[in-house]
């Protein structure tokens, strides 16, 4: 299964696993004050990183996103989180 020209197989050579990506995507969330990353579930799917659950600010998306694509890749990540706002 390919995703473009730089898909995960590429990108990811040594062979990672599925758990490793997903720790380190974790550990690269957690790692940022800016990002509140509880509510955010990483998974698998092939070379594809699935980021499900919520995000409590509108910048966390893009963050996130951004995170994650510059471990796997642009085309290795799908979006699946939901906006949840605090009531103010």
């Amino acid at each position: 299964m390919k995703f473009g020209p730089n898909n995960h197989e590429e990108r990811c050579s040594e062979g990672h696993s599925s758990a490793s990506t997903i720790a380190t995507i974790s550990a690269t969330l957690s790692a940022d004050p800016d990002i509140d990353s509880s509510a955010i579930e990483i998974r698998m799917l092939g070379p594809v990183v699935v980021l499900e659950g919520y995000i409590t600010k509108a910048a966390d998306r893009e963050k996130v996103i951004s995170l994650a694509a510059m471990i796997v890749g642009w085309e290795n990540v799908q979006d699946r989180m939901l906006s949840r706002f605090p009531m103010q």
